[in-house]
């Protein structure tokens, strides 16, 4: 692929995405403990260690979800897209994880693989979709 003046990019890749979280800890304890999420890297950072970056990411996924205090704004409002090869599955062991604010079912539209969206205590969008079949 190649941008508008003609050079190759040396993009290859997704690698972090970004939700603005009011708390990280308890942030942190609903990707883990609700979604099943593992953590990628917790560190402080700053002059006197005063900020923390942390990521965490659904067991064997490539890309990696920073979850960031505010800067200058208010928390949530954020989306990602997230594939199971089971959405049915994957809805009903959510709702049974309980405290998760997710869609009553599964829906499917013309045109759009299965599935569901849920929400963290921020206000983020998780879309859960069917992962595309295997080429």
């Amino acid at each position: 692929m190649t941008d508008s003046t003609g050079t190759p990019t040396t993009l290859s890749n997704i690698g972090v995405v970004m939700f603005t979280v009011a708390d990280q800890d308890a942030a942190l304890a609903f990707y883990t403990e609700k979604l099943g999420f593992e953590v990628r890297g917790d560190m402080r950072f700053g002059e006197h260690d005063e900020a923390r970056w942390l990521e965490v990411a659904p067991p064997g996924s490539r890309a990696r979800l920073a979850l960031n205090p505010p800067r200058g704004g208010q928390p949530g409002g954020s989306a990602i897209g997230v594939e199971t090869t089971d959405v049915l599955g994957e809805h009903a062991r959510l709702k049974a994880v309980g405290g998760i604010d997710i869609d009553p079912e599964p829906m499917r539209t013309p045109g759009a693989p299965l599935m569901f969206m849920l929400r963290d205590p921020d206000g983020n969008h998780v879309v859960v979709v069917e992962a595309p079949p295997a080429p």
